[in-house]
């Protein structure tokens, strides 16, 4: 049995997660799901599998060693799948030394602890992975044309970014210096069910929903790529599986869309499709955000040539399913 220790499995990303591995392998596998069910932490993501036999929970720091080293002494751990993380841009720019403390030093023990669990007297032990999910974000800003690749530089340009910049660096670092077998990912906006209501999607969802105002930063022109959760979730299934061992992989969808074009697409669905009387006149401008980025962009050639993945959802069905799943939630 292949045994997967999440970390932030409570979160949006790493719930959507677990419950595509258990969709996908059902009783072959085991995931150990480690949370520190902050803000951002949700246990209701995971009401459908919480009784698996083959699931555990634990509440816990990735930042503890003790709990850290304990789950890999109880489990025979084959796979870390590394999703915890300080996400929201806001926040980090009011206090970053949380983001400092979760995605640096935190990042730090989880790898410090997989080594030493994982470790022989000629390098590692078969089958494992350690898997650190990252971000597009470390690349910094984009001008209106071309693409991340991974090959590009980072320029991290706010303390969220930076801070999994230096996650992302050390894993790298594990790998030049111990040839221990971490892979990244570098992924671009996901948006999906479950997703937390500060970040831009749900926060527009559930303020048309109570007929609220849309908040628009600066202009509403800044484009990022976005990609459906599920989507991402196979991505990350398929790298860890196939990836090779100190490689990084970007994964995106080529779905760019800037923040007036997203407001516009949750209003006509709104209005088509379940009768709602939303306008424009939703949409307020609000002050920019500082160190706003004004464009992100992915080229996901490397793991369409190398692993035979890409996106299956458009960002326009990928919204029907996310509104859809936000208005139950109302009932």
């Amino acid at each position: 049995m292949i045994t997967y220790f999440v970390t932030g499995g409570a979160g949006f990303i790493g719930s959507n997660f677990i419950k595509f591995i258990f969709e996908k392998y059902g009783d072959k596998v085991r995931v150990i799901n480690l949370d520190l069910l902050t803000y951002a932490g949700n246990m209701d993501n995971l009401l459908e599998i919480k009784d698996f036999p083959e699931y555990r929970f634990i509440q816990g720091d990735i930042c503890d060693k003790k709990v850290v080293e304990g789950i890999f002494n109880a489990y025979d751990i084959s796979y870390v799948v590394h999703f915890a993380a300080e996400t929201h841009v806001d926040r980090s720019i009011e206090d970053a030394e949380v983001f400092v403390r979760t995605n640096v030093m935190g990042t730090l023990n989880l790898l410090n602890c997989a080594k030493k669990a994982w470790e022989t007297q000629d390098g590692f032990k078969d089958g494992r992975r350690f898997l650190y999910i990252s971000t597009d974000e470390v690349y910094g800003e984009l001008g209106m044309e071309g693409y991340f690749t991974e090959a590009s530089p980072f320029v991290p340009r706010n303390p969220y970014s930076v801070t999994k910049a230096s996650g992302d660096m050390m894993c790298r670092v594990f790998y030049e210096t111990y040839r221990f077998p971490v892979v990244r990912t570098r992924c671009s906006n996901n948006f999906g069910p479950g997703q937390f209501n500060e970040k831009l999607i749900p926060l527009f969802i559930t303020n048309c929903i109570h007929h609220k105002k849309l908040p628009v930063y600066g202009d509403g022109l800044a484009v990022r790529d976005w990609i459906y959760v599920t989507d991402h979730c196979k991505a990350v299934d398929l790298v860890l599986t196939k990836g090779n061992p100190g490689e990084v992989y970007n994964i995106g969808s080529h779905n760019e869309k800037n923040t007036l074009e997203i407001a516009e697409i949750i209003l006509r669905i709104l209005n088509e499709k379940y009768n709602f009387d939303v306008s424009g006149d939703n949409i307020t401008f609000i002050p920019d955000r500082k160190g706003h980025d004004r464009r992100y962009a992915i080229d996901s050639g490397k793991i369409k040539r190398e692993l035979g993945w890409s996106s299956e959802i458009s960002f326009y069905d990928g919204m029907q399913k996310t509104i859809a799943w936000y208005l139950k939630l109302q009932v």
